[in-house]
């Protein structure tokens, strides 16, 4: 084994990068260090703390402005954002929806919710997200048009949506994707929960697609303490999202009529108000995330065996989780183990989706060898804003 790592020099390197008194280092931890106190007061003093507080709009209303988008409305998961996107974007009973096989599993459970099936297709070794080459292989081999509709002839569901995932923070060719999903006439809805603060281009990561969607998990890089949001550019997809989340109530002073199927999805105002206190602060957790994930690249060019997993060409990454690939995947396993015993809480990937027991039966593209190859060998490193050392 030519160049194998040592497993040993590896660890204290990487451990070398965090201040000394910062293990064990968790894999991300929120930081409440700005107005977030001060701003639950206001919102507790107000009374109100349900989804119809005035902190609310105002939180989506800035979350739009960060994303580059004309509309947000906030849900109380980055799930129930996914759910509500694809509902909007058409997606229906016995449909395929295409997205990565490497995916936190929200993704494919929300197309289930749909009653639609997730189609599996595989990554691109750069972005670790949806690759485009495969996605266009794919539909060419599988995509026939059937009037106003688009099938897969194998199975001959409807393809309804496509879900590209930002893997770690890190934007896929989001320009390319829209291409090949207009050449089809699909919807695109970006799967942001993971790249709020980065950019592809110059713009934000959840200002591409048809819809994009964003999470506020206490593990993401802000936090309402559990929520998401979806974002679109179209007023008609907004006000129907709206609806749809506030269980498709019709407005009235008294009546309680509703007319379709709804869900009570909306963010409630205290976690709304704990987000614009964090929102403030932005631009200061990308900042020191990206200077972690400078020292973690610094630290890896010493190391044969491994490397450092950095933005993509063409983008600005929060660097949400910082990532390392070993050269030999039987190392994956020593090395996590080694890390956790030195303090540094450090996690593989996801589980591809095709390989789980609910999943296993479902379409996917000929091929996933990326998919497979990065999760055999990724390993996400302690990537709190507040472990980056001045």
């Amino acid at each position: 084994m030519s160049e194998a790592l040592d497993i040993a020099s590896a660890v204290a390197r990487l451990a070398s990068v965090l201040p000394a008194d910062s293990l064990p280092a968790a894999l991300h931890e929120p930081e409440f260090r700005g107005k977030e106190k001060q701003m639950l007061a206001d919102c507790i003093d107000s009374g109100w703390v349900s989804y119809g507080g005035p902190q609310v709009k105002e939180f989506e209303r800035s979350l739009a402005k960060a994303c580059g988008r004309r509309h947000s409305v906030a849900t109380v998961s980055g799930t129930a954002a996914l759910h509500a996107a694809l509902m909007v974007a058409g997606v229906e009973r016995d449909d395929e929806v295409l997205i990565p096989t490497l995916t936190f599993v929200a993704t494919a459970n929300a197309v289930t919710y749909c009653g639609a099936v997730p189609h599996f297709i595989d990554s691109s070794a750069d972005t670790l997200g949806l690759g485009p080459d495969h996605l266009a292989r794919t539909l060419r081999e599988i995509a026939a048009k059937d009037g106003k509709h688009v099938r897969n002839r194998k199975t001959g569901r409807r393809l309804a949506a496509i879900v590209p995932v930002h893997v770690l923070g890190h934007p896929t060719d989001d320009q390319r994707l829209a291409e090949i999903a207009a050449a089809y006439g699909l919807p695109l809805i970006i799967d942001a929960t993971e790249s709020l603060g980065s950019s592809r281009d110059g713009r934000p990561a959840a200002s591409f697609g048809d819809l994009s969607v964003l999470s506020f998990n206490g593990n993401k890089i802000v936090t309402t303490g559990g929520g998401g949001a979806v974002l679109t550019d179209d007023e008609a997809l907004a006000d129907r999202l709206r609806h749809l989340t506030t269980t498709a109530k019709r407005p009235h002073r008294w009546a309680f009529i509703h007319d379709a199927i709804g869900f009570n999805y909306r963010m409630p105002n205290l976690n709304a108000a704990l987000g614009l206190a964090q929102l403030e602060r932005l631009d200061d957790f990308v900042a020191r995330k990206r200077q972690l994930a400078t020292a973690y690249q610094a630290a890896c060019q010493a190391l044969p065996g491994l490397s450092f997993i950095a933005e993509p060409k063409g983008t600005r990454s929060n660097y949400w989780l910082n990532a390392i690939s070993l050269r030999y995947p039987e190392q994956r396993d020593i090395m996590l183990e080694a890390l956790q015993a030195a303090g540094l809480i450090a996690r593989p990937l996801w589980e591809l989706m095709h390989r789980l027991p609910m999943f296993a039966s479902g379409p996917r593209s000929a091929a996933l060898a990326v998919a497979e190859d990065l999760q055999a060998r990724v390993l996400c490193l302690p990537s709190s804003a507040k472990l980056a050392v001045p």
